[in-house]
């Protein structure tokens, strides 16, 4: 994301004022300079006088001479000075202007905004104070003192009252920032998600989706409109996904960015509030449970549910919890009370707390609202803190009252396995009928034919049919040449089930497209791109011949990711833990020897 697409030029320039000596000491400045004169950035003679100086010394004093005259009498191309400093090639040279890059991208240099405000108002009041004679001097520095800092309070109260009711442009002072930003403490290692509710991003984000750029407005979104501004016009997020190019991709979620971060990921964490973007029915095999979030009045009749504000939690959709030794995730929106709604999911069934309990060998007597745990606290505190509702006993919702076909929705996830979205255009969730799994047919492997929609028959998924089969269908250990040099289409359910089991929990899709058409010069860095829908059309269509073909490919997503993401730990560690699990799979599935 280049930072300079939401900043301002005023915003830019303060920051260059403030890091002039820090880039005049930078070492070897010579490629700097030969990018700055390239970019008609500095004046010939400026550049030669520069170039030629022997001294350190005089090389760093003359460098911060050409940063002086750019701040002076080139301070409209502060844009096109970043950029081009901020080019790959350069800030892998020079360690200094890689992390002033840093600092713009995730917008800790707001943290540095406020002295100036304070000395603007101490030289406002100074030619008052020359006018003073020797004898008042004291007594008037005293009162305006006072004066000042009843002022400044003043000022503040009132800009940050203003910008409540009616946003930025209501302040007098026309770059002020809210007291959140200006007053908080700078970011620690660890706490990103905090920048999501920094004033920057109150009203709207700055978003990518391939080489397309755009601005997404959280009221818009929250409401199911067009949110997404690319100049004067408005797209849905499905719209800018197709405008960018990106029509094959399967979400909008993972594939729309901020940051480097997915809408997904910052909807998930209650960041972001998404509306409905159904773009029309679906049919499945069995109806699916309903996707909306409700809850009941006194009268049982169903009410939009409200999020309470006050806590971290409440944006959440899905709660990890435990029973003493058996785990699950409980999913706020089938959510009733202890004895109606399967809410919560284990590996193999849709159960309800009571049932959760019960299946965890808990005492008979046992209460779901102390024994189901959340984050060690019992699942009695997110009742507390309305996070959870239970629903009134008359109530008459298809989560307290099902009938068949409500009761057999609720066996089956809501959303499809691998993808992790509920519905796609011209797409059909198949459900597994031996576990709780659903599918798109197209993300199944082996893919579904139209026919199964149809038949009434049970249809057991890839994953039960290899759980099922596994111990009968080979049996001695295997060195791993021996089983790599496999013909795969002896094998073809073990890499069948390898691949969904990596896509299923590759729960934020990073791996799942092609990653040149979201990443900016990814495909310089990486000659040969790897993702893990091509390796699933490429088995869907037969092309490999060996089980070594198949897992080389698998092994080369990794590889690209650690080279790519060097400077990265969030996704080098993403790819390092994905590997590591389908390496540990992968030894299971073919019994292969230490």
């Amino acid at each position: 994301m280049d930072p300079m697409y939401w900043l301002e030029e005023d915003e830019l320039l303060r920051f260059f004022r403030r890091h002039k000596t820090e880039m005049s000491l930078m070492e070897n400045p010579h490629t700097f300079l030969n990018q700055l004169r390239d970019h008609d950035l500095v004046p010939e003679d400026h550049y030669k006088k520069v170039s030629r100086m022997k001294s350190k010394d005089n090389i760093k004093k003359g460098l911060y001479e050409i940063l002086d005259w750019l701040e002076k009498e080139r301070s409209k191309s502060i844009k096109n000075f970043w950029r081009c400093v901020f080019r790959e090639t350069i800030v892998n040279q020079y360690p200094t202007l890689r992390e002033l890059r840093n600092s713009l991208m995730d917008g800790s240099f707001h943290f540095e905004t406020q002295e100036p405000e304070t000395v603007e108002t101490e030289e406002t009041d100074e030619g008052k104070r020359k006018d003073l004679s020797d004898d008042e001097e004291g007594e008037e520095n005293q009162a305006s003192s006072v004066k000042k800092k009843r002022k400044l309070r003043s000022e503040k109260s009132v800009c940050d009252d203003e910008e409540e009711q009616a946003g930025p442009s209501s302040c007098s002072s026309p770059r002020k920032k809210s007291k959140k930003i200006s007053f908080s403490s700078p970011l620690k290692k660890g706490e990103k998600n905090d920048i999501w509710t920094w004033t920057m991003f109150k009203h709207q984000f700055p978003v990518t989706c391939g080489q397309k750029e755009g601005t997404l407005n959280r009221d818009r979104l929250a409401k199911g409109e067009k949110c997404i501004a690319v100049g004067k016009q408005w797209f849905t997020p499905n719209e800018f996904q197709r405008y960018a190019g990106r029509k094959s991709c399967k979400n909008w979620k993972w594939s729309i960015r901020c940051k480097d971060t997915s809408l997904g990921k910052l909807i998930k964490e209650g960041h972001l509030k998404a509306g409905n973007y159904k773009r029309g029915c679906k049919k499945a095999k069995k109806s699916l449970f309903p996707s909306g979030d409700v809850v009941t009045d006194e009268e049982g009749e169903e009410q939009p549910e409200q999020q309470p504000e006050a806590s971290s939690d409440s944006g959440r959709k899905v709660f990890k919890v435990t029973c003493g030794a058996l785990a699950g995730t409980l999913h706020k929106k089938r959510f009733a009370s202890g004895t109606r709604g399967k809410s919560i999911r284990t590996e193999t069934s849709w159960m309800s707390p009571e049932e959760f309990i019960k299946e965890a060998s808990c005492p008979t007597d046992a209460s779901w609202r102390k024994d189901i745990k959340y984050e060690g606290e019992p699942l009695s505190v997110l009742l507390e803190a309305k996070i959870l509702r239970i629903h009134s006993l008359l109530c008459t919702c298809r989560h307290c009252k099902p009938d068949s076909t409500d009761l057999e929705s609720q066996k089956n996830d809501d959303e499809c396995s691998i993808c992790k979205i509920e519905e796609e255009e011209g797409e059909e969730l198949v459900v597994c009928d031996h576990c709780p799994r659903s599918f798109h047919q197209k993300c199944h492997l082996p893919h579904l034919e139209d026919t199964i929609l149809g038949d009434d028959s049970l249809w057991m998924c890839t994953f039960c049919v290899f759980r099922t089969t596994r111990e009968w269908l080979y049996w001695d250990e295997l060195e791993r040449e021996a089983a790599m040099s496999r013909q795969i289409s002896q094998r073809m359910l073990q890499c069948q089930y390898l691949l969904l089991y990596l896509s299923s929990t590759d729960e934020e899709q990073i791996f799942a497209s092609n990653p040149c058409l979201y990443l900016q010069n990814y495909s310089t860095v990486i000659k040969t791109p790897m993702w893990l829908g091509n390796i699933a059309d490429k088995l869907q269509e037969q092309l490999y011949k060996t089980v070594g073909e198949f897992v080389s490919d698998v092994q080369l997503i990794f590889t690209n990711c650690a080279s790519f993401n060097r400077d990265n730990a969030e996704y080098l560690a993403a790819g390092n833990r994905l590997k590591e699990l389908f390496d540990g799979e992968m030894k299971n599935v073919f019994n292969i020897s230490e």
